[in-house]
């Protein structure tokens, strides 16, 4: 497996929104690598006759009825809030166009 260069970190880094100093980039790229390979090396303990599964025992997922129970309009919901728009909370933007 090839190893994670400090610019796939940084790379990485920036997709994720963190910041990292020049040595943490450093010390990062070679602790992702060997993660990666250890991940690698799972791959290759189960046979091709085992399935793979995310738990050992299977789960039974439990779902309620839905109801429409008595709530908040949408204004009363709104009322409180610092700022609105079209019926909306209205928050600041957080994501930029720069990926």
């Amino acid at each position: 497996m090839p190893e994670i260069t400090r610019d796939e970190v940084a790379h990485l880094a920036t997709l994720a929104r963190i910041d990292l100093s020049d040595a943490e980039l450093d010390h990062l790229a070679p602790q992702l690598s060997v993660i990666l390979e250890s991940v690698a090396s799972i791959t290759g303990v189960a046979g091709d006759d085992v399935p793979p599964t995310s738990h050992a025992i299977p789960l039974t997922n439990v779902f309620r009825d839905d109801v429409v129970t008595p709530s908040l309009t949408a204004e009363q919901a709104l009322a409180m809030a610092p700022a609105s728009e079209q019926q909306r909370f209205l928050v600041p933007r957080i994501l930029g166009d720069e990926q």
